[in-house]
């Protein structure tokens, strides 16, 4: 990649301009940290553990955690160790290496969040077909195709961005290697490589996104005819997680990423960045799991064999 490029390495500057106030954040970014690893780390064990979790749902939401897990592992700790650090130099292909793992991840989520959708719209939808629609070979290849398209649009992403030139300045104004704070570094014409970087861009966004909005219309009409109330509230809160998930990760992606670089603000956009990259992953296990009452009893059960006495409440 970029075999004309001058730049042998990146300067991420990250949040310096927040002086002492960056001990602060490093306190407070380690807690988040760790509270998101633990939390996913639990959902992944309670699913595993508990065969009442052992449907199509909750393996797409096993799933789903371990690539926050690694969607975080990319970002956090480079982000952490600069926040005590004054040497916060990034060599240019670990920069593009972390890129790529990042885009990879956050496009597999993007994906993973259309096929719980779908997977919602079968389970209440067509209930008698759900077996068949979401059999075991069904899911493992709807994550496969996840995963896959994930990293090839990555791929892409990331070749596109470091074919570029780059021979002035090497400051990047984020705390990590993302699409618009490096190519606006490029000392080139970037018109076409923007241009197909937001084609995938909504490809990813805005194409699955529509897909879980027309399933969930089905969802609303199919709910509506339940004639008792705690059969619709049953249904409404299988679907009200997914529903929080999606609107907080799409959302702040698209803000960021379905622009051109020329109107990127380091100030507004770090702070939309630390919301998908931090409390995203934080808000999984969260939501999936305060208000999911399976989930919360496989907890209470894996608890209760640890030999800790729970109260009930």
């Amino acid at each position: 990649m970029a075999n004309s490029s001058c730049v042998t390495e990146f300067l991420l500057l990250g949040f310096s301009s927040f002086g002492e106030f960056q001990l602060v954040l490093f306190v407070v970014f380690l807690c988040l940290y760790l509270i998101i690893l633990s939390g996913n780390i639990t959902i992944i064990s309670v699913i595993r553990l508990d065969h009442s979790l052992h449907t199509p749902m909750y393996f797409f939401l096993c799933v789903l955690s371990t690539s926050e897990i690694f969607y975080t592992i990319v970002i956090l700790p480079k982000m952490l160790i600069n926040l005590l650090s004054i040497l916060r130099t990034l060599s240019f292909m670990s920069c593009a290496t972390q890129m790529f793992f990042f885009l990879g991840f956050a496009v597999t989520n993007c994906l993973l969040l259309g096929v719980m959708g779908y997977d919602r719209y079968a389970a209440i939808c067509q209930p008698l077909y759900y077996p068949i629609l979401m059999s075991w070979k069904v899911c493992g290849q709807l994550v496969a195709i996840c995963i896959v398209s994930g990293f090839l649009i990555s791929l892409v992403g990331t070749s596109l961005v470091f074919s570029l030139p780059f021979c002035d300045s090497n400051k990047i104004n984020h705390y990590f290697c993302d699409i618009s704070p490096v190519i606006r570094l490029a000392c080139a014409e970037t018109y076409i490589n923007e241009l197909i970087i937001f084609i995938c861009g909504v490809l990813v966004l805005i194409v699955p996104l529509i897909f879980i909005c027309i399933s969930y219309g089905f969802i609303l009409h199919t709910i509506l005819k339940i004639p008792s109330a705690e059969g619709k509230r049953k249904a409404f809160s299988t679907c009200a997680s997914h529903l929080i998930v999606v609107i907080v990760h799409y959302g702040c992606a698209s803000f960021v990423y379905l622009r051109p670089s020329a109107k990127y603000t380091s100030g507004k956009d770090r702070l939309v960045t630390v919301t998908y990259t931090i409390i995203t992953p934080l808000l999984n296990p969260m939501v999936y799991s305060l208000r999911n009452k399976d989930v919360q009893l496989a907890i209470r059960k894996m608890i209760g064999k640890t030999g800790f006495p729970l109260k009930k409440v």
